[in-house]
């Protein structure tokens, strides 16, 4: 027997997979720079650093953020190459806390909400007073969106040398919703001045003439325009929601033509805490009230409300009825 005496140093260790030491402390990226998503693509986002349209890049989602999801309209921090030429990519490695959301499901039976835009201020409606026919029921349901997203709506009628406007509008009068006209042969000069200086989502059907008024509004955007059969179907001649920059500054997201807005994500409260004086009132009603009214909600504290309220208070109504049919 051999007489030698071993000690560790005799003893090989093959490295494997979990030698190298683990840590969770991710990079600070103290160096990463501000930029705005302005479109989305298939796991690429094209962004404008500090929100100058002159300064594109085109980034990933960086590995820590996981699933984390980014949305036209997210602020956002980026690293790596922000040189913004072709075949360039860097990396979002932070999304910025949400101001506002515009989300929707697929319909009304449909719990899982999806974000459209993040950080609007506003939601234009784009509605045709003819060809296709306008319908009060998309406009309530973009209004409930937008009020429970903290988005101030404006509603904006197209195709006005074809129908008179004021019947449409009259019906939205209580809400003190701004309402615009943007006919083919209108001027532009009532419409940009409620966009300069604002992110806008604009959300219609197709065929009420959204693309047109993108063209007119930035005329470099060359957005497809073309004819379609009617509200939801036919071509929908958006097909992905895109940001861009106005002359005057602000900023217009074109979204793709909607078939349908669903809403089971949103609270009767979301809704009515959009009217300071209507949450000012709920607080006082009786617990589980459902703010119809009697029958069906005796007691309801906004029935006390009079004058300019009372008005709100039944346009109110109208749109939580609206919530309701879809529950």
């Amino acid at each position: 027997m051999s007489g030698r005496v071993y000690d560790e140093s005799d003893v090989r260790i093959r490295p494997g997979k979990g030698s190298r030491p683990r840590t969770k402390t991710r990079p600070e990226h103290l160096d990463a720079r501000a930029a705005m998503v302005v479109t989305v693509d298939r796991g690429r986002w094209g962004c404008v650093l500090d929100g100058d349209p002159d300064r594109p890049v085109t980034a990933m989602r960086a590995r820590e953020l996981g699933r984390t999801p980014i949305v036209v309209g997210d602020d956002v921090d980026v690293v790596g190459d922000l040189s913004g030429r072709p075949d360039s990519l860097a990396r979002i490695v932070r999304r910025g806390e949400r101001r506002t959301v515009l989300r929707r499901t697929a319909d009304d039976t449909d719990p899982t909400e999806r974000v459209v835009v993040a950080n609007a201020d506003q939601l234009m409606i784009v509605v045709a007073l003819a060809d296709p026919p306008p319908r009060t029921g998309f406009v309530e349901r973009s209004l409930i969106a937008a009020y429970a997203g903290g988005l101030e709506p404006i509603l904006c009628l197209t195709k006005s040398d074809l129908a008179d406007p004021e019947p449409f509008a009259a019906q939205f009068a209580d809400l003190d919703l701004r309402v615009t006209t943007a006919g083919r042969d209108d001027p532009l000069e009532t419409v940009e001045p409620l966009l300069t200086g604002k992110l806008t989502v604009l959300l219609g059907h197709s065929g009420v003439g959204k693309s047109t008024l993108v063209n007119r509004l930035v005329p470099d955007a060359y957005r497809a325009t073309g004819d379609v059969s009617g509200v939801g179907k036919g071509r929908h001649t958006s097909t992905q929601s895109i940001a861009l920059a106005l002359r005057g500054g602000g900023w217009v997201i074109d979204t793709p033509g909607v078939r349908s807005f669903g809403l089971a994500h949103i609270e009767t409260t979301d809704v009515l805490l959009a009217f300071s004086d209507l949450a000012e009132a709920i607080a006082d009603c009786p617990r589980g009230c459902g703010h119809m009214g009697p029958p069906a909600d005796p007691g309801c504290a906004l029935d006390a409300l009079t004058g300019p309220a009372a008005g709100r208070v039944l346009a109110a109504r109208r749109l939580l009825a609206v919530l309701r049919e879809g529950a």
